[in-house]
């Protein structure tokens, strides 16, 4: 299906009724994005959002990482939000995921 035909079931509701499951199990075949670009821009997406739990950064840490991301590409996700979503949603977001990928922020110096 070409870009135009998927936005336009898109905008008038009329997606498969097994696309979100798809989506979900990580059905990317014939897709043009990677698995990799996939697993950030979710990561993106429920940081624009507000978050929500840990466990739900848990697992799109792992996802990311999993699909090839490094660590340091997870954390400019972050720092390229900050223009979009705002300083708020960003620091918000940033322990939680901290968390997910296991590192300590408590011992960074107080600026």
């Amino acid at each position: 299906m070409d870009p135009r035909e998927r936005l336009r079931r898109l905008a008038f509701d009329q997606l498969p009724a097994d696309a979100e499951g798809r989506a979900s199990a990580g059905a990317r075949s014939g897709r043009p994005l990677d698995a990799k670009t996939v697993s950030l821009a979710r990561l993106a997406a429920l940081v624009a959002i507000g978050g929500g739990a840990g466990p739900s950064y848990g697992q799109l840490a792992d996802d990311a990482l999993s699909a090839g991301a490094s660590v340091e590409e997870i954390v400019d996700v972050l720092v390229e939000l900050l223009p979009v979503v705002g300083r708020v949603r960003v620091v918000a977001a940033a322990p939680a995921l901290a968390l997910a990928l296991g590192l300590d922020t408590d011992d960074l110096p107080q600026a």
